[in-house]
């Protein structure tokens, strides 16, 4: 798959490791009943997310880079009248997910495989109540924080897809990325920062599950940041 648009990358490598007999399976048959295919980028038409989900009147959550897919699938098993939408480009972070939901027996996921600023521009605008960006690559050299999925053109998309007072929750276990976080986004004029104290920044709440990239952090010693910030109202 191809990027309609020349850019810098925020994803690595597109597969790891062969996949397992019951992961190809998965992919094979489970995926292309829940695979969120893009539409005509010269002729945008937005998606129709009750048609998409099969259901009406419910929230859509959306989270970039689901990795191994832990969070999505908890959060879609403790929210199963929310409907979300999982952007990956790793397959096997997309095997994964498929394994977890299969496990929980969860029905209210979709997935786009691919780079998630493609599909965003299909999403309707004022649509999403809350969108997580949970340890992406923090693209360590400075000549590749271009590549950072944190960027202010980021941020201005999300606050068009973002309903008033909708969240954004970002987490990242480096230090420097979490500095870049916060600098581009307590700024940004459509963002407000939900920090109740000043130890905040490193406590999750009840509702916001480990993710498998986070437990080798915490076992490496570690310290991660959680950030939520809230969509400022419409005037």
């Amino acid at each position: 798959m191809s990027d309609p648009v020349k850019r810098s990358t925020f994803y690595g490598r597109r597969q790891g490791r062969p996949l397992r007999k019951k992961a190809t399976e998965l992919v094979e048959t489970v995926l292309p009943k829940i695979q969120i295919t893009l539409g005509d980028p010269e002729n945008i038409v937005p998606y129709k997310l009750d048609e998409m989900f099969g259901r009406s009147g419910q929230e859509t959550w959306l989270e970039i880079g689901f990795g191994g897919g832990e969070h999505l699938a908890w959060q879609a098993e403790h929210n199963p009248d929310v409907n979300l939408i999982g952007a990956e480009y790793f397959i096997n972070g997309v095997a994964s997910l498929l394994g977890h939901l299969d496990d929980n027996g969860a029905e209210n996921v979709r997935i786009y495989r691919g780079d998630v600023r493609d599909m965003m521009p299909f999403l309707p605008k004022n649509s999403l109540s809350k969108v997580f960006i949970l340890f992406p690559d923090p693209w360590h050299k400075a000549r590749h924080n271009k590549r950072r999925i944190v960027q202010i053109e980021t941020l201005d998309l999300l606050a068009d897809l973002l309903v008033d007072d909708g969240e954004l929750r970002m987490a990242t276990d480096d230090m420097g990325y979490l500095q870049w976080m916060l600098e581009r986004t307590v700024p940004h004029p459509l963002f407000s920062w939900q920090a109740e104290s000043k130890n905040d920044w490193n406590q999750r709440t009840e509702d916001w599950p480990k993710t498998r990239y986070e437990e080798k952090a915490l076992n490496k010693g570690l310290k991660p940041g959680y950030l939520r910030f809230k969509r400022l109202p419409r005037t």
